[in-house]
């Protein structure tokens, strides 16, 4: 094709019903759905409907949006099997029925694993995006960071046509032109919208101790979350100045940093002058903010999340959650024994940059405790990770871990300093198991006099 004309026709040729575009997948396929925002709404509904004429549809994504139709449509998880990348809510539901599965990853190889392992296991590639432009483009939108590993080698690919979506500028491997698409559906279905949670007051403390790691000029890193999202209003209302961004997560925090004028990412060294990142979810204005912006750059995961590149800038500072860490250090972000929270991620991808930025600093926060339902106080810093706990980022990557009561740097310490240092931000009613067990597995100086 190669007028601009042509395009326009290629796509009615190509325009039919969700109905009709489902009609390709047969028993046994294989079908990959993107990343959150380009999970389809018109082809997922399509696809439940034909619940009894198929049988054992394999489908990959990352992490639901919203409850599946298909969910509804197969409540047992008897045709539909689905593999996730990352767990959210809705997936953790479902695994909880025994009907999701996770599948490992780091988050820097997710575009590889396409191209050099399951170059043979996509069959339907199911993605939401924007409209084409008048060049016969369509964008990935909100999700950049995997889907063109996805369409280089998906057998069939169907585009789920969202005008609610923006345009997102790159980067690379931001687009997909309509020569390669099988079928377009159109439908006009709602963006999802996952702003922050509401911050707890253990979170503002915490958010409090890591501000004190900040510096000027600084590029930062936040995950998804409460104590994240208070970091980037903490800054926004700080003195610092020429912050920089470089993350696999676009959230709401980064706007609020531009809007204050806190973001100007001038002193970077990768992307001088531009907010880079993977994918992105949050409110209404962070899409907009999105929109044809030429001030940020999407990217594939191969990228954003490669530590060599995030260690090109300096005073990085890598902030995210972890689940529950334990005295060796390991820190486990991921399950709460084998019932599976969420993913690994691109936690250690971001902890490994980190600590090699010049200047910079890899943080994990986490509550010291929590309270079960009847009330019980349990720590969150343990002798051991439980049986079936998922190591995210190993004792040999741990660096600084913050919690409300303070922070500890474990960076080349011995196991008797990091069981020290470790239990000296514990909740001070919990400290005392903490170093009877410290003891007991042969950890503990006996000169320390906690």
């Amino acid at each position: 094709m190669s007028s601009l004309l042509s395009y326009a026709d290629e796509y009615r040729s190509k325009l039919v019903s969700a109905e009709e575009a489902v009609k390709v997948v047969k028993s046994g396929d294989w079908i990959d759905w993107g990343q959150i925002l380009s999970n389809p709404y018109a082809l997922d509904a399509a696809l439940a409907a034909r619940k009894d004429e198929l049988d054992d549809i394999k489908i990959r994504l990352v992490m639901s949006a919203k409850t599946h139709e298909i969910w509804k449509a197969d409540p047992e998880g008897e045709v539909f099997h689905m593999n996730n990348w990352h767990f959210g809510g809705a997936d953790r539901a479902q695994h909880d029925r025994g009907n999701a599965y996770h599948i490992p990853n780091l988050y820097r190889n997710h575009p590889l694993f396409y191209r050099k392992s399951l170059y043979d296991d996509v069959d339907v590639a199911m993605l939401r995006v924007p409209p084409m432009n008048k060049h016969g483009y369509f964008n990935f939108s909100c999700s950049v960071a995997v889907l063109r590993g996805i369409c280089d080698v998906a057998k069939k690919i169907i585009v789920e046509v969202c005008p609610g979506l923006p345009w997102a500028c790159g980067g690379f491997d931001e687009l997909l032109h309509i020569s390669e698409v099988d079928y377009i559906v159109e439908a006009d279905s709602p963006v999802v919208e996952i702003p922050p949670a509401p911050p707890t007051e253990t979170d503002k403390k915490i958010a409090e101790h890591v501000m004190k790691e900040m510096v000027d000029g600084a590029c930062i890193q936040l995950g998804i979350g409460g104590m994240p999202n208070v970091v980037g209003t903490l800054l926004a209302e700080s003195d610092l100045k020429d912050l920089g961004c470089h993350s696999e997560m676009l959230c709401d925090a980064y706007y609020h940093l531009f809007e204050a004028g806190k973001l100007t990412n001038k002193r970077k060294t990768l992307d001088r002058g531009k907010t880079t990142y993977a994918f992105a979810a949050g409110s209404k204005f962070l899409y907009e903010w999105i929109d044809n912006n030429p001030g940020l750059a999407a990217y594939p995961t191969i990228y954003t999340n490669d530590p060599h590149n995030i260690a090109m800038n300096d005073n990085v500072v890598s902030i995210n959650n972890c689940i529950e860490v334990d005295l060796y250090g390991q820190i486990c972000s991921e399950s709460s024994g084998t019932r599976h929270i969420s993913g690994t991620g691109g936690q250690l991808d971001f902890v490994t940059g980190a600590y090699s930025s010049r200047g910079g600093k890899a943080i994990i926060c986490c509550t010291s405790s929590y309270k079960d339902k009847q009330g019980g106080l349990h720590s969150r810093i343990v002798p051991m990770l439980p049986m079936g706990s998922v190591v995210s980022v190993p004792r040999t990557q741990a660096h600084i871990i913050i919690t409300e009561y303070g922070k500890c740097d474990l960076a080349g310490r011995s196991t008797w300093e990091r069981a020290e240092r470790i239990i000296n931000i514990a909740h001070p009613d919990l400290r005392d198991e903490l170093v009877k067990a410290a003891q007991e597995m042969k950890i503990w100086s006996k000169s320390n006099k906690i």
